[in-house]
């Protein structure tokens, strides 16, 4: 059941509380213009949410806790977050979390701190969690403006000792092929010794796919290539998981937008490497690589990248994220890092004595790290 509260009677803004698919469809219009308004990024869209709640697994074990604030007719608002269990508690948490590099709101200029802030305390009071955890946040967030310490109300969040680095590459470099002429001497042999040894085995080809392409061979190939790497790594992932809907909808919801870029490396006709990326912000985002390990002696994947930064540079672009993760890969090319942060509250006494508990295995770690407590 959704919830719509007036926030007093001498206000035009009233909050209002998503917790049902057929509500979050019904408001879709208003969240586009919202989000093109304020120029969002795609993990704050409508279609991206929608696409998670559409298809994600545990559906029955998640709850949706989506904030709207009105102001009159207009909506001006959106703080999209969603319940999940892990571990036997119930967080709080950004809606698609899983699937979304930098979590944040989206506020329009007119709408007030005040209402922000009284949905913040709604979503809380409305209850159904132990814990509110919230990552992933850019330094310059627009969710830092409800989630300070001074709030009253609701449930207060500080800090969290859980960080994350977004790399990026970005600098000023008159052509890709400038860019690959300032990399050291190792790195330009590497990238050329790779390429020479995927000729041997047929015609290399980089290219982004046209936007006419069925997608639907690529994606199968790309969650088959990953499904074997997460197998040698004892790792799991439902977005790749075979017949799984998820992956093909984030990308629909790539695709429609228009900001979709897939990148592929091809020898002899087979693709040998697959980056699906997308363009906001004058910015080259690369949300999933992979590549064959049968091909592996060439490091295609790293070939890839490389063409697609200078594909980037190329044609204008100032920036290229590799969004989240501190793979040594994406360090390796980096300018910049930036630190992603958390907030962390509690609700209940089970969330209280969890928290209190990450806090002390922190310490230890802490302890441990400057060697003052030896390791058993």
């Amino acid at each position: 059941m959704n919830t719509i509260v007036p926030i007093d009677v001498s206000s035009a803004e009233r909050l209002e509380i998503v917790r049902s698919a057929d509500r979050l469809a019904a408001v879709e219009a208003d969240w586009i213009h919202l989000w093109h308004r304020t120029d969002g990024l795609i993990f704050q869209s409508h279609a991206w949410i929608s696409a998670w709640w559409s298809t994600v697994a545990d559906r029955d074990q998640r709850a949706l806790r989506i904030g709207l604030v009105w102001n009159g007719d207009r909506l001006v608002a959106v703080v999209p977050l969603a319940i999940g269990k892990r571990k036997g508690l119930r967080f709080l948490e950004w809606a698609a979390g899983s699937y979304t590099d930098y979590g944040d709101i989206l506020v329009a200029p007119e709408c007030s701190l005040s209402a922000l802030r009284d949905v913040w305390v709604q979503i809380c009071n409305a209850g159904g969690f132990d814990l509110a955890f919230l990552n992933r946040l850019l330094p310059g967030a627009a969710a830092r403006r409800i989630f300070t310490l001074d709030t009253s109300g609701g449930v207060r969040l500080r800090p969290n000792h859980r960080e994350e680095i977004s790399y990026r590459v970005t600098g000023q470099w008159e052509s890709g092929a400038a860019w690959l002429a300032a990399q050291s001497k190792k790195t330009r042999q590497n990238y050329r010794r790779g390429v020479k040894t995927l000729e041997e085995a047929g015609e290399v080809k980089f290219r982004l796919l046209a936007p006419d392409e069925p997608l639907q061979p690529v994606l199968d190939r790309l969650a088959a290539l990953k499904r074997r790497w997460l197998v040698q790594h004892k790792r799991e992932s439902q977005l790749f998981e075979e017949g799984a809907p998820v992956l093909a909808a984030l990308v629909d919801a790539l695709a429609r937008a228009g900001v979709l870029h897939i990148f592929v490396l091809e020898c002899d006709g087979a693709m040998v490497a697959v980056s699906i990326n997308f363009v906001q912000h004058h910015t080259m985002m690369a949300f999933v690589t992979t590549f064959d390990p049968d091909f592996g002696q060439a490091s295609p994947g790293m070939i890839l990248m490389m063409d697609y930064i200078q594909w980037s540079i190329d044609h204008g672009l100032g920036t290229v994220d590799f969004l989240c993760g501190a793979e040594s890969f994406k360090h390796k090319f980096a300018t910049q890092g930036v630190v992603l942060q958390s907030v962390l509250g509690t609700r209940t006494a089970q969330g209280s004595l969890a928290s209190l508990a990450d806090r002390m295995r922190q310490t230890v770690r802490h302890v441990r790290g400057r060697g003052l407590v030896p390791t058993p």
